[in-house]
């Protein structure tokens, strides 16, 4: 009786250390978009007091018209919406294919070809980015929206995160498929696209979300204010000499209210598809 309890105690001590750590965990998540909004309404010098001050002496709500003032936040949002719609379609079409391919086809060099897709992943995007700028310049596509989804068309992630699902589904639907007469390409679209709906959300998610936050290619193919996007528009609100941190903190709280949104909506989908994509390696 004495042991059973004592193992009861053991085992909400090691629950109670669980939830402290993960909830600290989520305070230190949470702790910079809270300090970012804190800012957004600080006047410029409590922004850069020293020592730093947590809650401004009075909101300075004002912050937040005078950006909307400088940046057209309705055109950057359609340019970036834009950007994710013509990246997204292709993304998870020719992921979900190759990945398919990869998991469940047999063909001479498939490991050594899945190995330069893991490669790709390994090496710093920047290696890509004159590559890419060529390409953009030889089909004209410069200071357009065509440009700023060209890096996007394919992703080794995501190529890498629906093999891991087709390897965990189990072969006996393929073999059944089989049987009844259908061939490699029927069977990816009427059997295997279908089931994978959880992993094409995860992916979806992870795509809006890198093309959201991406800089370096927005500013590199477009320099017409016109086809800015939000990173690239944000980032006109650093000076050389002097930054409005209030403001450029109020452009940031505006801008990542939809990706929020985004997660908050497809989250079940989300942490599913994250979930069965690790079942087997």
């Amino acid at each position: 009786m004495e042991t059973k309890i004592m193992k009861r105690k053991s085992g909400s001590e090691n629950h109670t250390i669980i939830y402290i750590l993960l909830i600290l965990g989520a305070v230190t998540m949470v702790a910079p978009f809270i300090w970012m909004f804190l800012t957004s309404i600080k006047s410029m010098a409590e922004s850069i007091q020293i020592p730093p001050r947590l809650l401004p002496e009075k909101p300075m709500w004002g912050n937040y018209r005078e950006v909307m003032r400088l940046l057209p936040f309705p055109l950057l949002f359609r340019n970036t919406v834009a950007m994710i719609a013509g990246r997204l379609i292709p993304v998870l079409l020719f992921s979900s294919m190759a990945a398919y391919g990869f998991a469940r086809l047999n063909f001479p060099g498939r490991n050594a070809l899945f190995s330069l897709v893991l490669i790709q992943m390994m090496v710093p995007p920047q290696i890509f980015l004159i590559p890419q700028y060529l390409i953009a310049v030889r089909l004209g596509w410069l200071d357009s929206i065509a440009g700023l989804i060209l890096p996007g068309f394919v992703s080794a992630f995501g190529t890498f995160l629906l093999r891991q699902f087709f390897l965990g589904i189990p072969k006996d639907l393929e073999e059944a498929a089989i049987i009844d007469g259908c061939n490699p390409p029927t069977i990816y679209w009427k059997i295997m696209l279908p089931l994978c709906g959880n992993a094409l959300v995860s992916l979806g998610i992870f795509t809006s979300l890198f093309a959201w936050k991406e800089l370096m290619w927005p500013l590199i193919v477009n320099t017409a204010t016109d086809k800015f996007t939000l990173s690239s528009g944000l980032a006109n609100l650093q000076g050389q000499f002097f930054t409005d941190y209030p403001q450029m903190m109020a452009g940031a709280t505006i801008a990542i209210w939809p990706m929020l949104l985004l997660f908050v909506i497809f989250q079940k989908q989300f942490v599913k598809g994250i979930a069965t994509t690790g079942i087997k390696g």
